[in-house]
């Protein structure tokens, strides 16, 4: 047996990206329990991510490591919404920013001039969290 191996059921590459995802998802927990927190809310309702084709994130990976990592915590119950962003690089020949159709070839599927100008599809951000429970929300009721 490989000193590198996971096991007879789990490959290495994928044990590998679930860790790499787990670690992702406890970071945005962290960060939605920290608004919560500093707004003063009770909880998120949801969470949406913006994830880049380039960013080597999987997205069932993510949403399995975040369903672990969120109960308990403020997170707990949230949707999480995942914006997939699409590899776009600038076309020189054509003048415009293209999206690319995969990652295999950074040319311009329009006129298939190379390019490695990248303007988009590395993102992994946190867009937006929807809170509920704003206790100053409540100020001017009666």
């Amino acid at each position: 047996m490989c000193c590198t191996s996971s096991g007879p059921d789990v490959p290495s590459r994928r044990k590998s990206s679930i860790v790499h995802e787990l670690s992702i998802a406890s970071r945005v927990v962290e960060l939605v329990a920290e608004q919560v927190r500093a707004a003063g809310a009770e909880r998120a309702v949801t969470i949406t991510l913006r994830i880049g084709a380039l960013s080597c994130v999987h997205e069932d990976a993510l949403r399995f490591s975040f369903d672990l990592v969120r109960e308990g915590t403020p997170a707990a119950g949230a949707e999480l919404r995942i914006v997939m962003v699409p590899v776009t690089i600038w076309c020189a020949a054509c003048g415009c920013e293209v999206a690319l159709p995969g990652i295999q070839r950074f040319a311009c599927p329009v006129c298939g001039t190379p390019s490695g100008d990248i303007r988009a599809g590395r993102e992994l951000d946190l867009e937006s969290i929807e809170l509920v429970g704003d206790p100053r929300s409540h100020e001017d009721d009666p």
